[in-house]
């Protein structure tokens, strides 16, 4: 589990292409101080585990479904990425419920710098949509950020000068592809609903029955 609190900027150093998966080392420091194998690290958002490092370095495997769903595909060496490690049980919960595992990527259509702040509009898709709301969170890239605007088909983030200093975000231009992962408990509280959406719905007879 992530909070979406980046920790540092690596840099990809290598990324060995197989056929449908790859392997990235990563220059990093921080996320080194402690690092083991097997630790989770979020890479742009995106959970991945050591597999082996260096004092300086460390490497991961990504799967085809993670090439798929993610922009870690596009990434090259020298590019920077947001790294984070797995939430220590004694941390402070800064952020949110980040679980490193994306739900798909959005589209930077529009940067406007708002004295400041900048405002970041990121356009993607109806299933992604359907999870964000208004002044609720969402990982950008692995970034916990608040939803300031949304429609049909984009919404709004803000950023401070912090978070644009800290993170990719500064270096995201329009037409740059970002990693998404909406709040869990908008997912899950849909699937428990599931089963009464075939009995009908959730009807005032149905609240009254169940102590409501």
């Amino acid at each position: 589990m992530f909070t979406g609190i980046i920790e540092e900027l690596g840099t990809i150093n290598n990324i060995r292409k197989n056929t449908a998966s790859a392997v990235l080392t990563i220059d990093a420091s921080t996320v080194l101080e402690d690092v083991h194998m097997g630790d989770s690290i979020a890479v742009n958002g995106v959970c991945l585990t050591v597999t082996s490092f260096t004092s300086t370095s460390f490497t991961a495997d990504v799967m085809h479904e993670t090439l798929n769903r993610s922009s870690l595909g596009s990434l090259r060496s020298g590019s920077k990425v947001n790294l984070e490690r797995a939430m220590s049980a004694d941390g402070r919960f800064g952020g949110h419920i980040v679980s490193g595992h994306i739900d798909g990527t959005g589209t930077v259509s529009n940067i406007k710098k708002d004295d400041n702040a900048v405002w970041y509009t990121i356009r993607t898709s109806s299933d992604i949509m359907r999870y964000i709301v208004e002044k609720g969170s969402i990982a950008i890239d692995g970034i916990s950020l608040t939803v300031a605007w949304t429609d049909e088909e984009s919404f709004k983030v803000s950023i401070i000068p912090h978070t644009s200093a800290s993170t990719t975000l500064a270096l995201r231009k329009p037409g740059d592809i970002v990693n998404l992962e909406n709040d869990c408990i908008g997912k899950y509280v849909e699937k428990l609903l599931q089963p009464y959406r075939k009995t009908g719905g959730i009807t005032k007879e149905f609240l009254l029955q169940n102590g409501f």
